[in-house]
């Protein structure tokens, strides 16, 4: 019998570098949580990643010049890291081992960027979103702050 076999939901703790999924045989009152896997990409500054100027746009009636916007290269890095991990709770659904519920936790904008990325499956058994970045505290003090 696995972790997941007695767990009634899911919940996925995760930022734009690192992911804990979590099986939760608790109540809501007293989570139980387990470690089912870990994902890890620390991304590098955007400097880090790309040391170009940024580029220019001529004016074609004048001799006007102006810069555009450089990408972020950093916020796309975390961007991909999100979309496999939200992948990987697909596979999950689709294979019939997680949980009804899912439960997401992460900070606004990972967040928003996770639930852009789930599938409709997915998003169909999310029953609850907590924003907040617990991803670097011990799993006994996230239980303490999912409590419903």
């Amino acid at each position: 019998m696995t972790k997941l076999d007695k767990a009634h939901r899911l919940v996925v703790v995760c930022d734009g570098a690192k992911a804990i999924l979590l099986a939760d045989a608790g109540t809501a009152l007293v989570p139980r949580l387990s470690v089912l896997e870990t994902h890890d990409e620390p991304h590098p500054s955007t400097a880090a990643l790309g040391t170009d100027r940024p580029g220019r746009v001529h004016e074609s009636a004048t001799t006007a010049r102006s810069a555009t916007e450089e990408t972020d290269l950093h916020a796309q890095a975390e961007a991909a890291f999100l979309g496999r991990v939200a992948a990987r709770i697909g596979v999950m659904v689709e294979a019939g081992t997680a949980p009804e519920r899912i439960l997401l936790v992460a900070p606004p904008r990972a967040l928003g960027t996770l639930r852009g990325a789930l599938s409709a499956k997915v998003k169909g058994r999310v029953d609850g979103e907590i924003a907040k970045d617990l991803v670097m505290l011990p799993v006994e003090e996230i239980g303490r702050h999912i409590v419903t």
